[in-house]
Parts: C-alpha cells; structure tokens; sequence
C-alpha cells in the first residue's frame, strides 16, 4: 500500500489508531476455526487452523520514517476461575506487504478527506 495513503489513514504524527483490520500480502495470522477439546480416552481433539494475512487490530500506528505500521492486538483468556489474562502481540509490518485496511465505520472517509455517501 502507497506509504502516503497509510499517512492519511494513521497519520504522520505518531498517534495510535485504530480499531481495524490490517490485510497484508502474506500469511501472517493463525486463527483456530473451533475450538479445542479432550474428547473420549482423554484425546485431544484440535481444531482446524486457518492461516491467513488478516490480523484484526486492537491499535495500530504509522512509522513514516521507517515506512512500516505497528499493529497491535489483545487477546483476552478467560480462566475457569473468572479472572482474565491480558495477552497483546506487536506485529511490525512493511508497508510493502500491506494489501488493504478494513474499517467497520466510515469514519476513515473524513481521514482521506472524502465525504460519505448518501
């Protein structure tokens, strides 16, 4: 994705941004379809994995000067006992290898200076 164009989306001053989703041109994110499970004899049974480059993102933020956005992601455990763990991994990602970015609003249209539609 054109460096300028990420610039727009994140901004250049260094602010975290986000929710959404970073789409790159490789296979960055492994997702379990399923869950797991110990079935009968104590066996555990997987389930399948999909391998794909969207990485849903809690923050992310745009390093113009390096070129690359750094993308952060939570995830939430939550124990038998009730009590969460907080778990949050970094990805550093080339701006090369971005394919899109996926928003759930338009308010990203204003970023870009686009009005909604209609």
């Amino acid at each position: 994705m054109h460096p300028g164009l990420l610039g727009k989306l994140f901004g250049a001053d260094g602010r975290w941004n986000g929710p959404c989703t970073v789409i790159l041109d490789a296979d960055a994110h492994v997702q379990a379809v399923g869950s797991d499970s110990i079935v009968q004899g104590g066996m555990k049974s997987y389930a399948p994995r999909l391998i794909t480059g969207r990485i849903v993102a809690n923050h992310v933020r745009w390093l113009a000067e390096s070129g690359s956005l750094l993308v952060v992601q939570q995830h939430v455990i939550r124990q038998h006992s009730g009590e969460d763990i907080h778990n949050n991994t970094l990805y550093v990602v080339d701006a090369g290898h971005v394919a899109a970015v996926e928003f759930g609003d338009l308010k990203a249209l204003a970023m870009l200076g686009v009005p909604e539609p209609a």
